[in-house]
């Protein structure tokens, strides 16, 4: 209960957590190989990853972003994901959110619930259900988040996944 007896509501991911699964529960989460090594030197581990086929199919519908799938994905289909637990969370979720730091996280993590291609933002993804943002607010303002850090971000993870594809012996 909030002051006076109210109830207190919880917005954004943690009031989505309340209601349904978040993106950080059963979704499949793309790192580079920057993200990795970002990702090892704050935990002193390297056992996070593995490569991995896609699961769900909407990982290879990027008709409108043609460079991701060459870029994100090897030869084999594969890509590096984050590991999940049995329940299909991710492995660095905790019980208040992300246990990694926001300079930390994969830069996928880090954009969303923005939705992009290499061309640039192109909206706010509808999958942050209407019941964790209060009225007269957006879940990007909800979030804390800044445009201008998105666009930086995107540019980074696309600037990130061309050096992974040309280290792979791709094609510039």
């Amino acid at each position: 209960m909030g002051i006076h007896g109210c109830a207190t509501r919880l917005w954004g991911c943690a009031g989505h957590a309340l209601i349904g699964q978040t993106c950080c529960q059963g979704t499949e989460i793309l790192v580079t190989s920057r993200d990795r090594e970002r990702i090892a030197a704050f935990t002193a581990r390297t056992d996070f990853f593995e490569r991995a086929l896609p699961i769900d199919p909407v990982y290879l519908d990027q008709d409108d972003d043609p460079n991701w799938l060459v870029w994100a994905f090897d030869t084999d289909g594969t890509r590096h994901v984050l590991k999940r637990e049995p329940n299909g969370d991710c492995g660095f979720l905790g019980h208040l959110g992300c246990t990694l730091p926001l300079d930390v996280r994969p830069l996928i993590c880090r954009l969303h619930p923005y939705e992009y291609t290499e061309d640039g933002v192109t909206g706010v993804s509808s999958q942050c259900p209407d019941e964790v943002v209060p009225p007269g607010s957006t879940i990007v303002e909800v979030l804390g988040m800044v445009p201008d850090e998105a666009e930086r971000w995107r540019d980074q993870i696309y600037a990130e996944l061309r050096a992974d594809h040309l280290e792979r012996g791709g094609k510039p």
